[in-house]
């Protein structure tokens, strides 16, 4: 990719600003977004792609060989609050056709003829209610009347109460002492924002709950040699690398007052609080796993052993299969900056999936985060491109971070899967992994009990 101009991260305003100047900059040569948009895969090639060797040094994630002792400093750093959980919820289920993800409910927004619809959609052949049942465990419309988002929360303040059970503490006092942020979307944000305040912020302290909105960016057009946001283009998220660099910017973090006023927070406040953790671990909303358990023990235990090592991000990386090789995000060795680096799919250049041969899993934890934060706000993150019916937009990667800070690279001794609800074929897996939360024991009354009267009976 070629050098860009660098970003002023100051605010939103100036952000949009350095985007235009780093299109001019770079893309000035172009006579139009076609021509851009046939550029596209050199335009955004990782600069060393003949430089490239498998990585080293592979850290092993083997839960039987970590000693108490590290499963000691992960408890021990949960229940003092010492991780700070961040959960992004600002996407929308475009596939799913069901808005913004936060906010499915699957009882009332699904059932299985919609299903069975939409799946028969994305394979482009008819789907009948039958071949649906034939994967469910249960009807939709018998799960708990739960968004998706509530679950989410919910379910890691239940694992929070009962780790605090099992070590003799108070759980309101450990679920005090947890910092939370909730990244939401400008459309859903007054809605969300009104529904936790009514559930009390799922058994969370409100002062320690933060919110940002991310913001959906026009379209970049080119005329006249000129680069501008067209207000007329859709607009669309500028991925995960902007969220993370949008979080070193002032009054982008708030948190609510009692009557539900935003105060919020400068850079230096955030920084603060990132300086005051020992771990940060962003979730993603339609992780299926988390759903039955939202903290993985092992891979905290060794996130935070490596923080003690000078790491100050860890990423979980899986073997391709070589009979069946997918596409995804790569790690590698770099020759030439003599470390292991992650590469996203798209800098890739059309590399042919066999020779994929480690794969990111789009899971990572930021030890003693404020460091990689200081650095995001100090240099930003690199700024690939697409073009997208007809309009250009920036595409950063919070996984580029890689760059910026000393960075373990973790493979799981015992594979575990992704389970993901990204599209209709995944919508009774999902509807199966809630009915399973639901049945957890206890799980539905301290749904009710948290929730008060917010919750109707089922």
């Amino acid at each position: 990719m070629t050098e860009q101009p660098s970003l002023d991260l100051t605010s939103l305003e100036t952000y949009r600003r350095s985007c235009l100047e780093i299109a001019q900059a770079r893309l000035g040569g172009f006579k139009s977004l076609a021509e851009i948009a046939e550029a596209e895969d050199d335009l955004n090639a990782y600069p060393r792609l003949d430089r490239l060797q498998d990585p080293r040094d592979i850290v092993l994630l083997d839960e039987a060989s970590l000693g108490s002792s590290d499963t000691d400093r992960a408890k021990d750093a949960v229940l003092r609050g010492g991780v700070f959980w961040e959960h992004t919820a600002a996407g929308e289920a475009t596939r799913l056709k069901l808005g913004t993800k936060y906010l499915i409910n699957v009882p009332e927004d699904l059932n299985v003829e919609m299903m069975a619809e939409r799946l028969g959609e994305e394979l482009e052949r008819p789907v009948r209610p039958e071949e649906i049942r034939e994967r469910l465990e249960v009807e939709p419309g018998r799960l708990m009347p739960l968004p998706l988002g509530e679950r989410h929360l919910l379910q890691l303040a239940f694992d929070l109460t009962r780790l605090a059970e099992e070590a003799g503490q108070d759980p309101a006092q450990v679920l005090s002492r947890q910092k939370t942020l909730l990244v939401l979307n400008e459309k859903t944000a007054p809605d969300i924002l009104t529904r936790l305040q009514k559930s009390r912020f799922a058994g969370f302290r409100r002062e320690n709950f933060l919110f940002m909105i991310q913001p959906a960016f026009p379209g970049i057009n080119l005329r006249d040699g000129r680069f501008f946001f067209d207000p007329s283009a859709p607009a669309r998220l500028h991925n995960h690398g902007q969220l993370v660099m949008q979080e070193t910017m002032d009054d982008q973090i708030f948190r609510l007052s009692e009557s539900g006023e935003r105060i919020y927070l400068k850079w230096e406040d955030f920084a603060g609080l990132l300086g005051e953790v020992d771990d940060k671990i962003s979730f993603n909303i339609e992780d299926l796993d988390y759903l039955t358990q939202s903290i993985d023990w092992g891979s905290l235990a060794l996130a935070l052993r490596l923080g003690t090592e000078g790491y100050n991000m860890v990423m979980e990386i899986v073997a391709n299969n070589p009979e069946n090789p997918i596409k995804g995000g790569m790690a590698a060795f770099d020759e030439v900056l003599d470390r292991n680096v992650m590469i996203e799919s798209f800098q890739l250049k059309g590399l042919p999936n066999k020779e994929i041969k480690f794969l990111n899993k789009n899971f990572n934890h930021y030890t003693h985060p404020q460091a990689a934060w200081e650095k995001l706000k100090e240099h930003g993150l690199p700024m690939p491109i697409a073009v997208k019916k007809g309009y250009l937009y920036f595409q950063p990667v919070q996984g580029d971070i890689n760059f910026l800070v000393k960075t373990a690279f973790v493979q799981r001794k015992m594979l575990k899967p992704i389970r993901a609800w990204k599209s209709a074929a995944n919508s009774a897996e999902a509807v199966n992994a809630m009915w399973a939360q639901d049945n957890q024991p206890g799980f539905k009354e301290f749904a009710r009990k948290v929730l008060g009267g917010n919750l109707p009976e089922k």
